[in-house]
């Protein structure tokens, strides 16, 4: 069995638009012997986005996409003091600097997750410690 973490990017196509998603994702995610997960950073950012009205969830709210992910059996992974408290230890990467981001690469860095994602600045991570699966 594999271990996921699913970035909020993929959460979100996953539910909403699974078109982006490609066929080597799609095999990972509906293959039932990997572990799914997702952060609860990832539903604090999407909270926070639809908030400011720099998202559009089609119609859904972000309490919905918790639904959906509950639903589809992925793992809520909560941000611990100790893991927040920690990510100053991440690299600072000077093309980088999305907090939300640095918290999914830090997480999987730290509880051994494979992270899922469609950012292309996640790879300058895989030096840290980042085991990386890229939606191409």
């Amino acid at each position: 069995m594999k271990r996921y973490l699913l970035d909020t990017h993929i959460l979100l196509w996953i539910f909403l638009n699974p078109d982006k998603i490609s066929p080597a994702i799609k095999k990972i995610i509906n293959d039932d012997e990997n572990y799914l997960s997702y952060s609860t950073a990832s539903l604090e950012e999407i909270s926070i986005k639809c908030s400011l009205g720099k998202l559009d969830l089609i119609g859904n709210k972000p309490e919905d996409i918790r639904l959906y992910a509950i639903k589809s059996d992925f793992d809520e992974l909560v941000l611990s003091g100790d893991l927040v408290t920690s990510l100053y230890q991440l690299p600072t990467k000077a093309n980088h600097r999305d907090p939300f981001d640095r918290l999914l690469i830090w997480q999987a860095i730290k509880q051994n997750l494979i992270l899922i994602s469609a950012d292309e600045k996640f790879e300058q991570y895989e030096a840290d410690g980042l085991r990386l699966v890229q939606n191409e």
